[in-house]
């Protein structure tokens, strides 16, 4: 393992596209098993879902797993305004050159997101480790992370140390290295019961919590959670909080516990060859062909029998094209409610409410120059790390939003070296998370030189919720325990991860099945005899 997973959980990624090929797994394709005559319905059930992001991608697919494992016939329609699959998990390609893509958005994922892993293995696609390494193969020498306050690096961290590194941040920060590490456990195994039953599938993400014991973790902010569990000042201030503000934009005194410690969960991070969103692409088409991208869902209409009536449009040039109806027996709104502009009639019986949303500008660049010491009050001639995290001075307030300080930014990080195709020259390839956009001039004070950047792209996300302390979470159906209105975005609120979204739809997509078979559709509830007859064929 290395000294930075231990000591500290940074994603170096925010919270897209190349196309490569892919090995799909069409289930809808395969041979159907074997059915009574009797008990297959004479119609497909209809499913919508709005939202080609992790959640609504996973719920695609694993509905697509659950119906065929049911015998019940299925038709998913994906909705989606972005050109692309995969949500906030985007490639862009530095230069304009398709061969070097670069993640825009979400950028790794760990052992413990089993969806991903499993996914990934299923759609046949390549693993690598995340950053650090060259376009030759070959890791950046000396790789470096260090935790600037605006004034200083209060600590440099190399890779690889020898054991008497080891011991002197040991001696620095005593037995709070251990105690999260104890802690990161515990909460995380807490957190995994939601993928087992008896608490998988979950009717409500707040009911769920709570048996868990995860509100009373949700329920504090990361600063009062640590100082609980005896994580000394120091070791919250210098290594949780850089974390928290690499991943959530958040300082400790605004962010809830579960989250701070999410931060920390970083053991075997990966990432996709080519781009995550091949994960969610793979999702999508192994479960559905009917895939509307650059198409807005404008309304939903509940009809007295219980379907959906659903109007689109597409994007580009709307006002010209006539809106397309069609009528779902399901509706699945796999993203944030307060950003789909949808009308829906008549409102449903819980509404999501609108919640502030983090603006987080991400910053691409290349260049020739490493990052120049007289940026960060180094001497003239040493070295900056290649990653350089942020966190507070001791005397700097967190403000009525989490603020970024002095730093002036939440990270700095050097992804790889990068070959220019232009040139033929090796550069850096780095990747900037802050609160407002970076400057032409401060990104030549960061580098040293005028002219200094040569390919850059900037881009606001709205990237996650404030992850501010809170007990409840969005109701997972909408319209009551009858109705087919499905929403995965509270779980933004309570774990904002590719993973989590991807869990959601899962859990939505059970959940669905499950009320399918408690219908009697499909074989869920053949007769006792049929069930034998069945077993001993």
């Amino acid at each position: 393992m290395k000294l930075t997973s231990l000591l500290l959980g940074h994603a170096l990624s925010s919270s897209g596209i190349t196309y490569a090929n892919h090995h799909y797994l069409h289930q809808h394709d395969s041979q159907q098993p074997l059915v009574f005559e009797s008990h297959v319905p004479t119609q497909a059930k209809r499913v919508a879902i709005i939202g080609a992001g992790a959640g609504g991608t996973s719920a695609a697919y694993h509905l697509r797993k659950y119906s065929d494992a049911a015998g019940v016939p299925l038709n998913i329609t994906i909705f989606e305004r972005n050109p692309f699959i995969g949500g906030r998990s985007t490639t862009v390609h530095a230069y304009n050159d398709s061969a070097q893509p670069v993640e825009l958005g979400a950028s790794i994922f760990v052992e413990l997101n089993h969806i991903l892993v499993d996914t990934a293995k299923e759609l046949g696609l390549k693993t690598i480790e995340p950053h650090g390494s060259g376009d030759d193969g070959e890791e950046i020498e000396g790789e470096e992370l260090g935790i600037w306050n605006g004034e200083e690096f209060i600590l440099r961290i190399k890779n690889d140390v020898s054991w008497w590194d080891r011991a002197k941040l040991v001696w620095r920060y005593g037995y709070s290295i251990f105690r999260t590490r104890a802690l990161v456990k515990k909460v995380v195994g807490m957190f995994l019961q939601m993928y087992e039953a008896p608490h998988f599938p979950f009717d409500s993400l707040s009911e769920a919590a709570y048996r868990l014991g995860l509100t009373a973790v949700t329920a504090a902010t990361g600063e009062q959670y640590l100082k609980e569990n005896q994580i000394s000042d120091a070791y919250a201030n210098d290594i949780i909080q850089a974390s928290t503000r690499v991943n959530y934009a958040a300082n400790l005194g605004l962010i809830h516990g579960l989250e701070a410690i999410v931060c920390m969960a970083t053991d075997g991070a990966m990432a996709i060859r080519g781009g995550n969103w091949q994960i969610f692409s793979g999702m999508a088409k192994a479960a559905t062909h009917d895939i509307r991208l650059n198409t807005s869902v404008t309304s939903l209409h509940k009809q007295e029998d219980g379907t959906y009536t659903l109007r689109s449009r597409p994007v580009e040039n709307p006002a010209a094209a006539r809106p397309a109806s069609d009528t779902f027996d399901a509706v699945i709104i796999a993203a944030p409610f307060q950003f789909t502009d949808l009308l829906l009639d008549p409102p449903p019986k819980h509404l999501p409410a609108k919640v502030p949303y983090v603006q987080l500008h991400v910053t691409l660049l290349t260049s020739p120059h490493p990052l120049h010491p007289s940026a960060f009050n180094l001497k003239q001639g040493e070295k900056v790390p290649e990653t350089a995290l942020t966190t507070l001075q001791p005397n700097e307030d967190y403000g009525s939003k989490p603020a970024v300080g002095k730093a002036g930014f939440y990270s700095i990080s050097t992804l790889r070296a990068i070959r220019n195709p232009e040139t033929g020259a090796k550069e850096c390839l780095y990747k900037i998370f802050s609160p407002e956009e970076i400057s032409d001039t401060e990104l030549e004070r960061l580098l040293g030189a005028e002219d200094a950047v040569s390919w850059i792209y900037r881009k606001l996300w709205y990237s996650y919720p404030y992850e501010y302390p809170r007990v409840t979470f969005e109701e997972i159906r909408l319209d009551g325990e009858d109705g087919g209105l499905w929403y995965t975005s509270g779980m933004d609120s309570f774990i904002s991860t590719m993973e989590t979204n991807a869990l959601m739809g899962k859990n939505v997509a059970r959940l669905i099945a499950d009320g399918w078979e408690a219908d009697g559709t499909g074989r869920g509830q053949e007769s006792e005899m049929d069930g034998q007859l069945s077993r001993s064929l």
